[in-house]
Order: structure tokens, then C-alpha cells, then sequence
């Protein structure tokens, strides 16, 4: 730092020696320096994919070196929603082909992760979280962006697929090669695979020395570290997702999804019909608006929990959260009841105080789900 002529005396003053008078302008260079590392830069940026808006924040890093990892961080999603789009041409479509053949075959190597990992948290969840019921969503018509308004499927139509019994477990994967022996299981990671995409983004933003960013796509958020020096504040939605009922302020590696009947639905005869399907009955999961979970490490694990917890219901939630290890849920039921967790009600500020709110019994834990990383891509 200069410090200008004018600022610093030439002389002593009579009676006061020359370290006092120095010290009121080492301590303006003090605060001078203060300041200006407060002025933590922060990189902001948007791009679309998985059929969203996604927001990207890097905090720390001077503006073309965040331009540039943002710029991969783009890329790598949109790598990811290509190899795992089951009904647009690329690789998860010739999996799905070659499924029902009963054959072994070599899986692409940029699914290999996510298979093990969704194995392992469908067989936590025991099933709720099933990525094999592709079919099911196809015969809603849930494999489309806006599905359309029109009567729900026949209930022969969806009974048949519920008897066959579609799941994980009749995947089986040795080393790369993998085949299946139900003919009826049809791979849809769309419960999966935001979380999957994000914890890769964090894997390799942190590869380049990045140690402070968040992504939020659709209102589902990842973090690492903090926005300088301060907690990211992540919103949490009502449960018709028009507005917002609270903030959670995290610090650190943090997921935070919801899973809901707003995301993707149609409405016929008054009726709504969301895509988060009941494996057990083969149709939309009953008795909740919306669940949101917060995981500490893991957004795939965050993303399949929050469609299991729906699933569960207001009967078996607290179960499930026990089984994956989970501390922080608020649910919403369909009378708009909010319930949560000791750990979340803690943790969240409710923007109405008014709200209608159960805390529910503190849940015992039966065990953290094991850490799966981000997969290679």
C-alpha cells in the first residue's frame, strides 16, 4: 500500500514521538486491507439442462479462471444427461434394448457408476427408489417433458407391469458386463440423475482448486463451502411449489432436494396425477405434496431419498428416513401440514409463522448409506 505524502507527517509534533503519530495511518491501512478482502469475488451463470434453468455460483476465483470451470461444469451435465436420457438416442436407449434379451453385453462405461450406486440405494430403500419401472413412466406418459392431459392409464394396463416386478436386483453387473433376466425392466434414472450430475460438477470443480460453489437446478441445490465468508441461503418450497415456505442457510457439502407432485404432472377431471410412482401399485405415490430432504455429502443420495420418502408416505416416511440414514426431512401432507424432523425444524427458518407444523419423535438412525463419490463420466 502507498500511503500519499500528505497522509504522512514529515516531522514529529512536539511532545509526541514519531511511532504514535504512524500508528493512525497503520491502522487506515489496516482496515483499507480489511476491506478489500472482503471483496470476495463471487461468479455467477446460467445454462439449461435437464430440461431446466441451472445456476451456477463460484466464490473465490478471479472471473476468466470461474468462467472457464463453469464452462466444464456445463459441459460435464450436459454429457450426463445425454448418456442417461432412456428415450432419446444414445446410450441408455441401447441398454434398454438390449435388456430384454437376457444376454450379457458391455454397459457403457459412463453408467457403470450410476448403476452401482442406484442398486445400492434401491435395495436400502427396499425398492421404493426403482429405476427399473422405465416402462411404467412410458405407459403415463411421464418420459416427456409436459405429459399430456389425458385419461390415466388402464388399471389392467398398469397391473400388468406391477406383476413382473421390475427392479434392481434383476440387474446383474460383472465388472462391465451386464444383462438382466426380467424382460419387464426398463432403466430411468430421472430420480437419480440431477443428484448424480451435481456431485460430479462438485467433484471436478473441486479438482480445479475450487473449494466454494453452488449449483441450483429447478430448486434442487449442491454446495460446497460457503459465499464468502457467509451461509448459502438455499429456499425450500410450498408444496404446490409456487412460493416459498423456508430457508435453510448451509455451510459445507451439502444437498438439498425435493421431491413433489408440482415437478411434473397432469391434471384430468380434476385430478392430479404426478410422476412420482408408487412401484408397489403403479400409480402416482399417495398422501404427500412434497418431501425435502437435506444430505450431507451426497446430491444423488439426497435425490433418490426424496422420491423414496414420497413413495413411503405418511405411514412408512420415518421408517424409510431410518433406513437411509437420514436427519433432516420436512414433509408436506395433503391437508398442508408440515411435518419434520427435530434435526430440520432446528435448522430451517419458515418464512409464515403460521404454519400448521409437527415435529415428529426424534427417528433412530439404522445406518449411513455408504459414500458412493461422484462417478467417472
Amino acid at each position: 500500500m502507498r500511503v500519499d505524502g500528505d497522509l504522512w507527517p514529515s516531522r514529529a509534533l512536539p511532545g509526541l514521538p514519531l511511532p504514535l503519530l504512524m500508528l493512525p495511518v497503520l491502522l487506515l491501512a489496516i482496515l483499507l486491507l480489511g476491506c478489500r478482502g472482503a471483496e470476495t469475488p463471487v461468479y455467477t451463470t446460467q445454462f439449461v439442462v435437464f430440461d431446466a434453468a441451472a445456476d451456477l455460483s463460484i466464490v473465490g476465483k478471479l472471473r476468466e479462471e470461474a468462467r472457464a470451470a463453469a464452462s466444464e461444469v456445463e459441459q460435464d451435465l450436459l454429457f450426463i444427461e445425454h448418456a442417461t436420457n432412456a428415450w432419446k438416442s444414445g446410450p441408455m436407449v441401447r441398454v434398454n434394448e438390449l435388456l430384454p434379451t437376457g444376454d450379457p453385453f458391455a454397459a457403457p462405461p459412463s453408467l457403470l457408476a450410476l448403476l452401482r450406486q442406484s442398486q445400492t440405494l434401491s435395495l436400502r430403500s427396499q425398492g421404493l427408489f426403482n429405476p427399473a419401472i422405465g416402462h411404467l413412466y412410458r405407459l403415463w406418459g411421464f418420459h416427456t417433458k409436459e405429459p399430456e392431459c389425458r385419461p390415466p392409464p388402464s388399471s389392467a394396463a398398469i397391473e400388468r407391469l406391477v406383476q413382473a416386478r421390475p427392479g434392481m436386483g434383476d440387474l446383474y453387473l460383472d465388472g462391465i458386463m451386464l444383462q438382466s433376466d426380467n424382460s419387464a425392466v426398463r432403466l430411468d434414472f430421472d430420480a437419480i440423475v440431477v443428484g448424480y450430475a451435481m456431485d460430479l460438477a462438485m467433484q471436478n470443480l473441486r479438482a480445479s482448486d475450487i473449494r466454494h460453489a453452488l449449483i441450483n437446478l429447478g430448486g434442487d441445490v449442491r454446495t460446497i463451502g460457503d459465499r464468502a465468508g457467509r451461509p448459502w441461503r438455499v429456499p425450500v418450497r410450498r408444496g404446490s411449489g409456487a412460493g416459498v415456505l423456508g430457508i435453510l442457510d448451509v455451510v459445507g457439502d451439502v444437498a438439498v432436494f425435493t421431491s413433489g407432485e408440482h415437478a411434473r404432472n397432469f391434471i384430468y377431471d380434476g385430478k392430479i396425477y404426478h410422476d412420482v410412482l408408487d412401484p408397489r401399485t403403479g400409480y402416482p405415490a399417495a398422501g404427500m405434496q412434497a418431501v425435502t430432504v437435506l444430505v450431507e455429502g451426497s446430491a444423488a443420495v439426497a435425490d433418490a431419498a426424496a422420491d423414496a420418502l414420497m413413495v413411503a408416505g405418511a405411514d412408512g416416511w420415518r421408517d424409510m428416513a431410518a433406513r437411509l440414514g437420514l436427519r433432516y426431512v420436512l414433509l408436506i401432507d395433503d391437508a398442508g401440514t408440515v411435518h419434520m424432523t427435530p434435526a430440520m425444524a432446528e435448522r430451517i427458518e419458515l418464512i409464515d409463522s403460521h404454519t400448521d407444523v409437527a415435529i415428529s419423535p426424534p427417528i433412530g438412525a439404522s445406518g449411513d448409506i455408504p459414500d458412493q463419490g461422484a462417478p467417472d463420466a
